[in-house]
């Protein structure tokens, strides 16, 4: 039986992640990147698809307790026995060259019987390795993947039913430890790991970063915690941040909507510097940015809504048949359809993240204006064309008002930039009329005078939750009756008991899919951000708080919460809800704070 969303952890080395259940099994890990094939793929499938377990003999549940340590990625689960009690701890130190998932077992009280379960299976579940025992280790390999798993001499392992075993006691005190290696199988041993050394140079290396965070208001914990998630689900070497660290995990259980997230969205940058820059987080701040920067040269006209961790731009959508899907939600999709999409909000996105960076004093680029300025002469007749909008749905072009919007942020920031650094070149009497032209347009074609509200697209009486960043992005003031209105609107259309949906899946053609989803987490923040913005702060506070309330027991949430089954849905965790739970607690409790 699988366990649920919300019933894992996440521990990780700024280059990939994995899944930790509360029994106790790695059920989730791809190496040696995020987007690399998983080795272990049980999450999607079953036991025989790959995982790790470490627990008590005979403990078929959960466990009695976990908690990361303190401002870290360190996770410690700890199980209350008959025989006494036992604490492992998991970790994924930052790499030298070759990526270590480390497991210390250690004894708590009293004498306890530990069990060590490990299926390997590479290629997402599909492929079972040769294994052979080589200087002290056990290596398992198939084609250009070797995994090399290291224990103290004392701890006997041995294969049966294609997995390696072992079980061995601990009592009070006594710590045995596993260090499993990912290695190129054309490459000499790995060096080794001291878990030890890595354990307290882990936890040195967190806390010190956790320390730099700027927050000091309600819910400081829950901040970081979203903070840490952020800086886990970066890849390191670029400075990308996946959406999340998983593929497939159903919008609906036992639906089609399952999508791969390990990619880096435009979409999320603008909202993910504001919080890192906000927070205290510069150098992270600008290596994003950078990211940015590298992975939208080129032509304007070609500018993806999606990039890969280096900014790769081929992300073909296949499905994997041999696995059932998570709780049975097939198909299993890796890659992303959507990156074909044209979405004219990223220009938006992209603009106002550059003009919120030199905002901040990040070093500047000397090419970075002329990619502005590349971006706004396409801008120029592109925006009159329908788009797939935020969403990414795959029911066919629109006029979104979101995209139009945020190709009125793309102007306003160039001319705002202009504005204020008279020595730039550009077309700035052009692109001042041209910010009329669009938000004309769009007050005119995107608003329906009969209900006060902004709709989703031209002539739609559907609604969309992106139309809540409206005042945010300073498209129109905030005590504007037409944003009222359209936050009025939403509130009562998409509520779905107390918190928003996107739009009306499911009752609408406009994705394309059959089905229904969850309450998408970032549009109830977003919700509340639209509240505190229209003077309504104490309702803004209240949701703030339900929201906080939706993290699992150690900080996390996913894309989506169903609030029928009280579940989390869709990938996790999620950078998206992350982003917006920080963004949220910054402008309820900080934004007035000195610098």
């Amino acid at each position: 039986m699988h366990q649920r969303i919300e019933d894992y952890a996440v521990i990780g080395d700024e280059q990939t992640a994995a899944l930790v259940g509360r029994d106790g099994s790695v059920d989730w890990l791809c190496l040696p990147r995020f987007d690399s094939a998983a080795c272990f793929s049980r999450l999607l499938g079953d036991e025989e698809n790959g995982h790790w377990r470490i627990a008590p003999k005979g403990a078929h549940g959960p466990c009695t307790r976990r908690a990361y340590r303190p401002g870290t990625l360190v996770l410690d689960t700890e199980w209350e026995t008959d025989e006494g009690a036992v604490r492992v701890t998991d970790l994924m130190p930052q790499r030298d060259t070759a990526p270590d998932l480390i497991r210390i077992v250690e004894g708590v009280r009293g004498k306890v019987t530990v069990c060590s379960t490990l299926r390997l299976r590479f290629d997402y579940g599909s492929i079972m390795p040769w294994m052979r025992k080589s200087d002290g280790h056990r290596v398992a390999v198939a084609g250009p993947d070797s995994v090399w798993l290291r224990t103290e001499p004392a701890v006997r392992t041995w294969g049966k039913d294609f997995g390696t075993h072992s079980e061995f006691t601990v009592e009070e005190g006594e710590r045995v430890a596993f260090v499993l290696t990912w290695h190129p199988s054309h490459e000499p041993r790995p060096r080794i790991v001291d878990p030890d050394e890595a354990l307290r140079a882990s936890v040195a290396d967190w806390q010190a970063w956790s320390a730099r965070c700027r927050y000091d208001g309600p819910h400081r914990d829950t901040v970081l915690r979203s903070l840490i998630t952020l800086k886990a689900l970066t890849y390191a070497p670029t400075g990308g941040i996946v959406a999340a660290a998983t593929t497939s995990l159903p919008e609906q259980l036992g639906g089609v909507r399952n999508w791969d997230y390990r990619y880096c969205w435009l979409r999320d940058s603008t909202l993910t510097l504001g919080a890192l820059l906000k927070a205290g987080y510069l150098e992270e701040a600008e290596a994003w940015r950078n990211w940015l920067l590298r992975a939208v040269a080129g032509d304007p006209a070609d500018l993806q809504i999606m990039y890969g961790l280096a900014g790769e731009r081929r992300l073909p959508e296949f499905e994997l048949p041999w696995l059932s899907g998570f709780a049975g939600s097939a198909p299993v999709r890796i890659g992303n359809g959507a990156v074909d999409q044209v979405q004219l909000d990223v220009y938006g996105e992209v603009m106002d993240s550059l003009w919120l960076a030199r905002h901040a004093g990040l070093t500047s680029r000397p090419h970075i204006w002329a990619l502005q300025c590349a971006l706004m002469d396409f801008l120029r007749t592109a925006w009159r064309e329908p788009d797939e909008g935020l969403w990414e749905v795959r029911g066919g072009r629109r006029h979104f008002v979101h995209s139009k919007v945020m190709v009125w942020v793309a102007v306003d920031r160039a001319v705002r930039t202009m504005e204020e650094n008279p020595e730039l070149e550009g077309d700035l009497d052009g692109w001042r009329a041209m910010r009329d032209e669009v938000h004309r347009e769009v007050c005119e074609k995107g608003y329906d005078p009969e209900r006060n509200t902004f709709t989703q697209s031209y002539g739609s009486p559907e609604l969309d939750a992106s139309l809540l960043l409206i005042p945010r992005v300073g498209f129109l003031p905030p005590d504007d009756p037409r944003v009222v209105g359209t936050v009025d609107a939403i509130r009562a259309e998409l509520d779905h008991d107390g918190l928003v949906l996107r739009y009306s899946a499911g009752k609408t053609d406009v994705d394309g899919l059959p089905g229904d989803e969850g309450a998408f987490l970032v549009c109830s923040f977003w919700l509340a951000d639209a509240l505190h913005l229209t003077g309504r702060t104490e309702e803004a506070r209240e949701l703030f708080e339900r929201l906080v309330g939706l993290t699992n027991d150690v900080g996390l949430l996913s894309e989506e919460y169903d609030p029928v089954t009280g579940s989390l849905l869709g990938n996790f965790p999620q950078a998206f809800s992350h982003i917006g739970l920080v963004n949220t607690a910054l402008a309820l409790f900080w934004d007035d704070q000195p610098d």
